[in-house]
């Protein structure tokens, strides 16, 4: 595992198709792990208005990249943050220390985007994007590959296990940030 910066705590990235359980994945590893914030990138956009347009075929609005990240780069450089977003390739790359792809299997994916209410329309772009690995192609074209974690959440079960698999990754950064910084001890 190769560290890259001084930060004290990691930053974790959970992307994936909508309906995957990022967000359930976040504020569960929130709660797990003392010290990291989550933060709900598409309800900041909403808050914050981070966008000029919106988007009426879909009813979203189409965030602006710059505004977004300018919103989190001081608290990203700070650490322990937890990232939930859709969409990942914007992001600078310097910002995590941990990028998780969450996948799930279409059926799966159908039902709990149909119990949150999306149009059909909505539905089939969604399960088209996970069939074609859109999500998976955007992380593995934008992040090193040793910092990519690949889960799949279908069930309580793995979710409790995701859990688990981030917590483990993060002991290992933090033993890993401890010696770089004990290194940097020695050469001074």
């Amino acid at each position: 595992m190769e560290i890259e910066n001084n930060r004290q705590k990691p930053n974790i990235l959970i992307t994936g198709t909508p309906g995957v359980g990022k967000s359930t994945l976040g504020k569960l590893l929130s709660e797990h792990v003392e010290g990291l914030q989550y933060v709900d990138v598409g309800l900041l956009i909403n808050q914050r208005k981070l966008y000029k347009e919106w988007n009426q075929e879909f009813n979203v609005p189409e965030f602006d990249q710059d505004m977004v990240c300018d919103e989190l780069e001081n608290a990203m450089q700070t650490g322990g943050m937890i990232i939930d977003f859709h969409t990942s390739s914007f992001f600078p790359e310097r910002w995590f220390d941990l990028v998780v792809l969450l996948r799930t299997n279409n059926t799966v994916l159908y039902d709990r985007l149909k119990a949150r209410g999306y149009e059909d329309k909505k539905i089939t772009e969604n399960i088209e994007c996970e069939i074609l690995d859109v999500s998976k192609d955007e992380v593995e074209s934008s992040y090193k590959q040793n910092i990519i974690m690949e889960l799949n959440n279908e069930e309580v079960g793995q979710l409790e296990q995701n859990i688990l698999q981030i917590i483990e990754y993060l002991k290992q950064w933090k033993q890993a940030q401890l010696q770089k910084q004990q290194q940097q001890q020695q050469i001074q």
